[in-house]
């Protein structure tokens, strides 16, 4: 996991105290207002009518209450002071802003009166030059969604996932933004899984290379089931990709077939398309895991057979060895009355029975494949 999202949030106070506060962000006149705001800005029939230049969340509401339409809300990182104001403006639930502010939340859906409370899990694929056993693949972030009769609130934590591609793009398809905030939680959650669908790919090279690896031929000098280190780090990195994506089916399943009051039925059938990438996504990720077993267990069963190899080699060198040193080791022995002892040949004789010995034997050893 990167310490970027913890290092920001610790340095985002003091950056915030040393920054010009904007007129349109005055604490001092609007509670509502936070310097953690990225955007605010109110929409009718599916085009934005005003701008963050003039508005603050309390103002975005009350045009929002009075004219039509509805608010959407960005912010990244609050704080509970910066997201207090917010809360009471919204009537959020306690709970809900708890879990918004100190994140770390696994995905779910949950429903308080008017409010539903959505937590996405994004995910970015961490480029590097070479896998190795340190190697960070996927970092995650988190995105959370109060949706409203008449407000989105998107809380943004993680220095990757930025919504505004998002949002220019819902900007760009007036009829589908014109369904209301339920089009925004369905983009969201599209755009969500789309992320998923990039990264479980660039994973998949990963892996590929990985297996590749482990049964390609190895390098004359280098020993096997030297990758265990990589799979296994690739191994953790899919489980984090794993706890991204699994809690995440119930939500998509209720929203994709449950009619509920704040979704409009026209959105509701896209969410089940949204439902289906993201459980060919989570059989992705739960195969990756499976695979990546299977690969470890060949790695280290390669390493296991490479070890009883070398221990063949060298039971074969020692049975080898055994003959001349036994056979020395006899006419070693400071005895008068050994036979042949004296005898002219003795010498040569002991030396060929020991080479034909050793021979013999190695012979045998390799018709047997130990050497």
């Amino acid at each position: 996991m990167s310490m970027l999202p913890y290092l920001r949030a610790a340095v985002r106070p003091a950056l915030r105290k040393s920054a010009a506060v904007q007129p349109a962000y005055d604490a001092t006149r609007d509670p509502s207002a936070s310097s953690a705001v990225v955007d605010c800005a109110v929409y009718r029939d599916g085009r934005r009518a005003l701008g963050p230049s003039c508005l603050t969340p309390r103002e975005a509401i009350r045009r929002v209450r009075e004219d039509g339409g509805f608010a959407w809300i960005g912010l990244h990182e609050p704080t509970e002071e910066e997201f207090a104001g917010i809360a009471a403006t919204f009537g959020l639930h306690p709970l809900a802003v708890e879990d918004a502010v100190h994140a770390h939340q696994r995905p779910k859906l949950e429903r308080y009166d008017d409010t539903l409370f959505t937590v996405f899990k994004t995910i970015h694929y961490v480029e590097h030059a070479e896998l190795t056993a340190t190697s960070e693949v996927v970092e995650t972030g988190e995105v959370m969604c109060f949706t409203g009769p008449d407000f989105v609130i998107t809380v943004r934590h993680g220095g990757q996932g930025s919504l505004r591609s998002l949002r220019h793009r819902l900007q760009d398809d007036p009829e589908l933004l014109s369904k209301g905030p339920s089009a925004v939680l369905h983009s969201l959650a599209d755009h969500v899984v789309d992320g998923y669908i990039a990264v479980a790919a660039a994973v998949q090279d990963d892996i590929d290379e990985v297996e590749n690896a482990v049964f390609a031929a190895p390098a004359k000098g280098v020993a096997r089931g030297g990758d265990a280190g990589r799979i296994y780090q690739l191994k953790r990195e899919v489980l984090e990709f794993k706890r991204a994506v699994a809690p995440l089916l119930r939500p998509m399943e209720l929203l994709s077939e449950r009619p509920m009051r704040l979704v409009d039925p026209d959105i509701q059938k896209y969410f089940r398309d949204v439902a289906d990438h993201l459980a060919r996504v989570h059989e992705q990720v739960v195969g990756f895991d499976e695979l990546l077993n299977s690969i470890l267990q060949a790695n280290l069963a390669q390493a296991t057979v490479a070890q009883n190899e070398d221990m063949r080699k060298i039971t074969s060198w020692a049975a080898i060895i055994a003959v001349p040193t036994m056979i020395c080791g006899v006419y070693g022995m400071n005895f008068d009355h050994m036979p042949e002892l004296h005898w002219k040949y003795g010498y040569p004789m002991v030396m060929a029975a020991i080479v034909g010995s050793c021979f013999t034997i190695h012979r045998a050893l390799r018709r047997h494949g130990w050497l």
